[in-house]
């Protein structure tokens, strides 16, 4: 994650949004990949974003901050996907979930367990994990995401 700077905190001009910029997808998973989790917090309205966005989504402010936040979270809402995308397809089936972090923002990701096993309240820790090592076939990538980690809530 940078420095708080003109790049990091609004309000933010379309200029100021690069490609690798915090407040993009490529930008959050660099931060990602690093170790960081990263949201974006409206200054206005104090809503979280989660992955980063360069303006509000609840009020439109473009006056908004990055954060890092904690990795440890609760089940708010999950399910089971049994026929996931294709490079998922040896993980089948898969359950994903709705994470409440501990700063209030949300995520969505696999839950590394059973759907039978998983439950509203349950507490898990988010994981950085290699999509190869992991299961994760390769030659399905789009090649702006071959250097993308994956996450994955792991139960505590």
């Amino acid at each position: 994650m940078q420095d708080t700077d003109a790049t990091t905190t609004g309000p933010l001009a379309p200029d100021d949004i690069t490609a690798d910029s915090p407040f993009t997808l490529p930008g959050f998973f660099a931060d990602l990949a690093d170790g960081q989790l990263v949201a974006a917090q409206c200054t206005e309205c104090d809503e979280h974003m989660l992955p980063p966005r360069p303006a509000c989504y609840n009020c439109g402010s473009r006056a908004v901050t990055l954060e890092e936040q904690p990795r440890t979270g609760e089940v708010i809402s999950y399910t089971s996907v049994n026929r996931p995308p294709s490079a998922f397809a040896d993980l089948a089936p898969i359950t994903v979930a709705v994470i409440e972090l501990d700063s209030s923002a949300r995520l969505s990701g696999r839950v590394e367990a059973p759907l039978e096993e998983v439950s509203i309240g349950d507490r898990v820790e988010l994981q950085v994990c290699d999509p190869e090592a992991i299961g994760i076939d390769p030659e399905f990538q789009l090649s702006y995401e071959e250097d993308w980690p994956i996450h994955v809530f792991k139960p505590v």
